[in-house]
């Protein structure tokens, strides 16, 4: 009877106890994603470099198996799948990703830009199943499921036009509008974004646009020169009739996301949800140029 009890206990442990206690250790650890770069971007892939650490309490520090998960804005589908390369759990781990990734679902991914752009934060589901291996129990399956808070973009706040130029002659390409813009960051995002347009109206009426070139935010402050080819008829228009004054409120809506000629709808998405509004004066860069008013 002794042996059959302790035979019993024993058949508890590996196949009921043991897989608690691994599942109850993913669980009660935590996930902070530090970096996240998406370069190389198409309309159906990207490059992501991702940075991670994995903090744990458990006096268990088990290995976990490289596994596939689903990265989505939390609620939505999985926009994407990346690798998760095997991990030693001690207290503190690593886990770094560079992988190519193509888009599962565009909807979903425009869905999750246009949220990190008009949001101050956002909730991140990252989700798979891996083996859990730990001394000489049978493996595991544990379910890796979490849900990290990223700071976002919060409606591109602090976006500026630091200063510009305006040119009376034209270049061949239109452009006759020179300047620099701020561009805050406070995510740990980088995005490669290639050439970015925007639409410049006052009032409603259209009054040119501009490019911001080869366009690549990274986190913190990025400065940011700025070309527009703007209606110069119209704004002459505009500061001689209603802003005597010079200062020009010009809205300022994204148009157009397009890297190595191939536009990224899950970018031009979320740039047109957020217009932002800049006063210009005008009038002093047009006394600089030379126009007297």
């Amino acid at each position: 009877m002794g042996t059959a009890v302790l035979l019993l206990i024993t058949l508890l442990l590996v196949y009921v106890g043991f897989p608690h206690i691994a599942q109850s250790g993913i669980d009660n650890s935590t996930l902070n994603i530090t970096a996240v770069r998406i370069t190389n971007p198409t309309d159906a892939s990207f490059l992501i470099n991702q940075a991670s650490v994995i903090t744990s309490s458990s006096a268990y520090h088990p290995q976990l198996d490289a596994f596939n998960a689903s990265l989505s804005l939390l609620g939505q589908a999985p926009y994407a799948y990346i690798t998760i390369p095997a991990i030693h759990a001690t207290a503190t781990a690593t886990a770094d990703v560079n992988q190519v990734v193509q888009i599962a679902n565009l909807t979903a991914f425009a869905a999750f830009t246009t949220a990190l752009l008009q949001n101050e934060m956002v909730s991140l589901q990252v989700s798979g199943n891996t083996a859990l291996h730990e001394m000489a129990f049978p493996a595991t399956t544990v379910n890796y499921s979490k849900t990290v808070q990223l700071s976002g973009f919060n409606h591109l706040a602090g976006f500026a036009v630091t200063s510009f130029t305006i040119s009376l002659a034209p270049s061949p390409n239109g452009t006759n509008l020179l300047g620099e813009v701020l561009i805050p960051n406070p995510s740990v995002f980088t995005f490669a974004m290639g050439n970015v347009t925007m639409d410049l109206s006052v009032d409603g009426r259209p009054i040119g646009a501009s490019t911001l070139s080869d366009l690549v935010l990274a986190p913190g402050n990025n400065t940011v020169p700025m070309t527009a080819a703007t209606n110069q008829t119209a704004v002459l228009e505009l500061i001689t009739g209603t802003y005597k004054d010079g200062l020009l409120p010009v809205d300022i809506a994204g148009k157009s996301s397009v890297y190595d000629g191939v536009h990224l709808p899950y970018y031009e998405a979320a740039l047109a949800i957020v217009t932002q509004r800049v006063v210009l004066d005008v009038g002093a860069a047009l006394n600089a140029a030379g126009v007297v008013l």
